[in-house]
Parts: C-alpha cells; sequence; structure tokens
C-alpha cells in the first residue's frame, strides 16, 4: 500500500469530493434530507469503498460480497452518493431522491438493490450486522464452529466483511450495546464497526461530543479492538483500515473524529442543520467552495471470498406428513415446537435457531441438541436477537427466534423494522396467556397477537395441539416472510390425526352440525376449551359450531363467514389474550361490511394474577365453564 499511498490519497480524495458533491445536489433537489450528518462521515466511507471494500457491483446479492449497513439510515444522502460514485446511479437517478415511489428514498430499504436492510429507526444496524457475520462464520460447511471456542482459518479474508456505519447519536441505545456485547462472545473478528463522531445529533450535543478516548474505552472494555482516527484524514484513515484487514479474533470498532457537514464552512459543527438541506443560493455558495469537481467512477474491488452457502435439501413439498402424537394424549404445544423444528434441521441446512436463554423452556434445547452448531444463544437480549436473526435471513438462513411471548414485545420496533427490510424471520412466543398459571402477569403473553397483527406482512399462527403445532413450523419455515408461532406452557390434549394438513390462511371446524345454534371460533388453548363446552352442550340438545382459527392472520374468511351464514349469524370468540387487537378483532375484521352478524368476543379483560391456569381461565371467563354460560345467554 505504502509504494502506492500518493496516488491512492489522491483519487480518493476526488471521489471523498465527488460524493460530497452528489450529496448536497440530491438533497437540494429534493429540498430535504440530512446532507451534514452525511458530510462528515464522506471522507472515511469514501476510503472503504475505494479502498478496501470486496463487492461485486454488477451482482449486489452476491453471498461473498463484503456487507455495508448504514445504521445512521438518515445519512441516506451517503449512502447513494457512495453507489453513484461507483457508476451504479447517474447523477439523474439522484433526481428521484425522496420522490414518490422512488427507490432512493428518504432512509434506505431493500427496494434499493444495494441496501439489505432497512435503516432509520436508530440503535438496529449493529444487530443486523452482528447476524451476517455470524451467519457467514456459520455457513463455512465443515469448518466452524459459531460458539465462542471455534475456530478461524488462518486466512483474515476467508469470510467477507461486515461494515457497520453508526452516528455517535445512537451510542445511547441499549440495542447497541447488546450487539458489541453479543459480537465480542463470538469473536466476530469479520465485523467492523464505524461510529462517526461528529459530535452533533438532532437537537445539540451528544452526551460525549468529541471523547473519542471514552468511547475508545467502553469498546473495549466490552472486548473489542478499538482505533481512533482523524475521520478527515485520508492517510490515516487507510492506515486503520489497513490494521482492521488483518483484525484476528476480535470484533473492531473504528472511531472516527469528524466535523458535522464537513467540507461547507457555513455548515461545519453547526448547530441548527439537522435534517436541513441547502437552498440554491447555499448550495451555489457551497459549490464555490468545492472548486473543481471531477466525474469519476470509482472502482471497486471484486470479492476474494468463496463461501459455500447451504441450501434447503426440501424441493418442493416442505409439508411434514408424520408425527408421533396419539389422539386424547395431552402435549405442550411449546416441546411440539421443539421436536418439529429439530426434524426441520434434519431436512434443512439453512434451518438456524436462535433463544434468549430460555431454551428449556421454548424447547428450542430440542434442536440445539440435534443441531448445535446451528444454534445461537442471545441471552436476555430480545432486540438484538430480532436484528441478528435478520441479518441472518439477508444470508439465505432460516432463523427461528424463539422467548417468552412476553418479551418480544420490548424487541417490536425491530419486528417492525424487520418487515420493511423483507426479513425472513419466524418468531416464536412460548407461555402465552394467562394459562401460564403462577408465574403472574410480568411473564404472562397476552399483547403478542395484537403486536404482530400491527406488522405489516406478518404471518400469525396459534396452534391447538401438538400435531398441528409441528406441521405449522414447516409451513412458517416454507413461508417466505415474517411469520409469529405462538406456543402454550401447559399440557394440551391431541385433537387432530396424523393425516390432517395445516395451512397458512386455513382454519379446522372441530365440531359441527346442521343444527348449529352458534359458531364459536377460537385458537391455542381455547380450542380445548370451546370443544371441551361444545361436547356439554350437545348432551343438553344445544348444538355449536367450533372453529380452529389457528391461522390469527391471515384469517380464514371463507369458511368462517360460512359458519355465520348457517349458525344464526352469531359468532363468539375466544382466546387467551388481552380483549383489544386480538383473535376477536381479527374476525370482527371478517364482518366490517356485514351488518347482521353479531359478534361477542370472549377474551383477558381483567388484571391477571398467579394462580392455576384452570383458575386464571376461569377467573378471565375464557374457560369452558365461561363459554357454556355465554352460549346459554345469547340462545
Amino acid at each position: 500500500l505504502a509504494s502506492f499511498l500518493p496516488h491512492i490519497m489522491q483519487d480518493l480524495q476526488k471521489l471523498a469530493k465527488l460524493v460530497r458533491y452528489y450529496i448536497l445536489y440530491m438533497t437540494t433537489k429534493a429540498g430535504s434530507g440530512h446532507p451534514t450528518s452525511s458530510l462528515s462521515a464522506a471522507d472515511i466511507m469514501s476510503a472503504l469503498f475505494f479502498g478496501k471494500l470486496r463487492f461485486d457491483v454488477s451482482n449486489p446479492h452476491n453471498l461473498n460480497n463484503d456487507r455495508v449497513i448504514f445504521s445512521k439510515g438518515h445519512a441516506s444522502p451517503l449512502f447513494y452518493a457512495l453507489w453513484a460514485a461507483a457508476g451504479v446511479l447517474s447523477e439523474k437517478d439522484l433526481d428521484s431522491y425522496r420522490k414518490f415511489k422512488s427507490v432512493l428514498e428518504g432512509h434506505p430499504r431493500p427496494n434499493f438493490d444495494y441496501a439489505d436492510v432497512a435503516t432509520g429507526s436508530l440503535g438496529q444496524g449493529l444487530s443486523v450486522g452482528v447476524g451476517m457475520a455470524l451467519g457467514m462464520r456459520a455457513n463455512i460447511q465443515g469448518t466452524s464452529s459459531p460458539m465462542p471456542s471455534g475456530g478461524r482459518t488462518s486466512n483474515p479474508r476467508s469470510l467477507p466483511k461486515v461494515y457497520v456505519l453508526l452516528g455517535d447519536s445512537e451510542m445511547a441505545e441499549g440495542s447497541v450495546w447488546e450487539a458489541i456485547s453479543i459480537a465480542s462472545y463470538y469473536k466476530l473478528d469479520n465485523l467492523v464497526g464505524i461510529v462517526d463522531v461528529n459530535r452533533l445529533g438532532q437537537t445539540g450535543p451528544t452526551m460525549l461530543g468529541w471523547d473519542v478516548d471514552k468511547y475508545k474505552q467502553r469498546v473495549e472494555a466490552f472486548g473489542w479492538q478499538a482505533h481512533v482516527v482523524d475521520g478527515h484524514n485520508m492517510n490515516a484513515i487507510l492506515k486503520v483500515l489497513d490494521k482492521v484487514e488483518g483484525a484476528h479474533g476480535k470484533p473492531v470498532m473504528i472511531i472516527a473524529k469528524t466535523i458535522k457537514g464537513k467540507g461547507v464552512s457555513f455548515l461545519e459543527n453547526k448547530e441548527g442543520w439537522h435534517g436541513k438541506a441547502l437552498n440554491e443560493e447555499q448550495y451555489e455558495q457551497a459549490l464555490m467552495e468545492f472548486g473543481d469537481v471531477k466525474k469519476m467512477v470509482g472502482k471497486i474491488k471484486k470479492p476474494i471470498s468463496n463461501i459455500k452457502y447451504p441450501i434447503s435439501n426440501v424441493k418442493k413439498d416442505y409439508r411434514l406428513t408424520t408425527t408421533n402424537y396419539q389422539l386424547g394424549e395431552e402435549v405442550a404445544t411449546r416441546k411440539a415446537y421443539g421436536t418439529a423444528l429439530a426434524k426441520l434441521g434434519d431436512v434443512d441446512s439453512r434451518v438456524v435457531a436462535l433463544d434468549g436463554e430460555t431454551s428449556n423452556s421454548t424447547m428450542s434445547e430440542i434442536f440445539r441438541e440435534k443441531h448445535a452448531n446451528r444454534y445461537f444463544e442471545m441471552f436476555i437480549a430480545e432486540q438484538n436477537m430480532a436484528g441478528v436473526a435478520l441479518g441472518m435471513s439477508k444470508l439465505g438462513l432460516v432463523p427461528f427466534a424463539s422467548t417468552f411471548a412476553a418479551f418480544l414485545s420490548r424487541a417490536h420496533d425491530q419486528i417492525r423494522m424487520g418487515a420493511y427490510s423483507l426479513g425472513n424471520v419466524k418468531f416464536v412466543g412460548s407461555h402465552s396467556g394467562v394459562s401460564i398459571g403462577e408465574d403472574g402477569p410480568s411473564q404472562m403473553g397476552l399483547e403478542d397477537i395484537a403486536l404482530f397483527r400491527s406488522v405489516l406482512g406478518a404471518v400469525i399462527l396459534t396452534p391447538a395441539d401438538a400435531v398441528s403445532c409441528e406441521k405449522l413450523v414447516f409451513e412458517a419455515a416454507a413461508h417466505q416472510g415474517m411469520v409469529y408461532l405462538r406456543t402454550s406452557r401447559p399440557a394440551t390434549l391431541v385433537i387432530y390425526k396424523d393425516s390432517e394438513n395445516f395451512k397458512i390462511g386455513g382454519s379446522k371446524t372441530v365440531r359441527s352440525s346442521a343444527r348449529d345454534k352458534l359458531t364459536i371460533v377460537a385458537c391455542g388453548v381455547c380450542v380445548i376449551e370451546a370443544i371441551g363446552a361444545a361436547d356439554e352442550l350437545s348432551t343438553q340438545g344445544i348444538n355449536v359450531r367450533v372453529i380452529d382459527a389457528y391461522s390469527v392472520l391471515p384469517i380464514d374468511k371463507k369458511t368462517i363467514i360460512k359458519a355465520a351464514g348457517e349458525t344464526n349469524n352469531l359468532v363468539v370468540t375466544m382466546e387467551d389474550h388481552y380483549f383489544d387487537g386480538g383473535l376477536g378483532d381479527a374476525v370482527l375484521n371478517v364482518f366490517a361490511q356485514d351488518s347482521k352478524v353479531r359478534v361477542h368476543k370472549l377474551a383477558v379483560s381483567k388484571m391477571p394474577t398467579s394462580g392455576g391456569g384452570n383458575e386464571l381461565l376461569n377467573y378471565e371467563g375464557i374457560s369452558k365453564s365461561a363459554i357454556i354460560k355465554k352460549v346459554k345467554s345469547l340462545i
């Protein structure tokens, strides 16, 4: 590098100036954006892109490419400017920045081919980077282990690198430190963080300002290698990037001291400019300061890694045909989940499991015992787990991420952003509802269906027994997109034979007759309660229909509408979930345009407490006896 340094530096400085020009060009045209936050990191990211990055520009989805994630997604002008300087975008393309239906959105999303994930909700990019770096390591067939003691090949470039640009403001987010902690635990030396320490946040100075030594101390305390650099000294930047190339045994953080608005005198280190574009007069003034801008195309080196990623052993039919359960036996759906996941791992080497240190409760430990090299302990850090799973899915892996249903609520933002990222993650929440019993309300997942119903494009599956659970695990894996599988703690009756098939968007009518007075639509443990109620009512000459709505989203509208029409337009919903946002609301949506149908909801409506599972189902009015009482009151 030393013999070519003057030539390299000259080109990089020209490219950095071009990048700055593109930043101001597109934001001024758009009349909005974050130019100052982009200008601060223009030098170090230009050096990375055109000095060190290994990326096949003609194939952005090449799995051997290095990855670049802009966790500070508001710096999208810099992101697009870099790809323009690389020849991917033209100057005319930049005219569409922030325009309706343009792929150059205000914060990047994967509808732009060179953005792996959606960013902009700060504090999440490093978790995604951890997932990618960890997934790359696990994917070297037969050569590595994901565990901390696992070895690495001696060639530091045996793996692609994952670079994550972070803003100094987002270093206040706890999820960043969750990611920093787990990256150290797994010794991810193919992960590089770059903190743009430009001192100024949206409303004023950040907590640490330009105290880059404090950042270094904190990062090193978590077991990372850390390098402080002047983020505008191209020579120093290249030397640091050279050190990163040979990193071994630890993830690396580059802490770049920068100036917000660098390159434009009236913007540099000035408050009040965050998220503001220049007007035409200011733009012309800035261009005068730039002087001559050479509109060149920067070259990015080709990948040299050659990872052979696993592919599915399942060609067409992903359906599970045989389980080992007998009608009438009692099995918890959480146990059926672990059993099914282990079977899935046998036939699909893309499947990986993550857990938030609850594997002996969620039963993902069954998968771990059989496929240890594809199990990743995420510890008690659910936000990071969701981000890591997203990163893994972007490598073509099929991650199942499990914890208590209640604890997924703290990762709602990561789950939401995963949908915008077109992620292929399967979330599994065990210990749902009051039926878990004595642990009390802090452990009860009672908002989880509502959470996932609010996520665009999500699928929600709530199996009632072990057979349906096992088969739905396979259906979840086959589905491309975000899936939530809800499992229960108590053992429930096996009500289905092996011959039954289950599909996303389906349901099962488990009790019916030509004389049914009304329809009960239930899910999860409440299906068992509803069946018991229907059987007892039938002995009293009262027939009711029972539908197992195991697919809450999408819901089986056709079956439910038909049932309502055949049962006096009277429907009762029943669920172990809070009154708002759950199955009941999903059924109400089915009949939103039908004033003839009356829908009555039974759900958790009181503050839960500790107690036996059956006691709590009675207390909340969602037990067998409660539904019998409700049916009699209605007819």
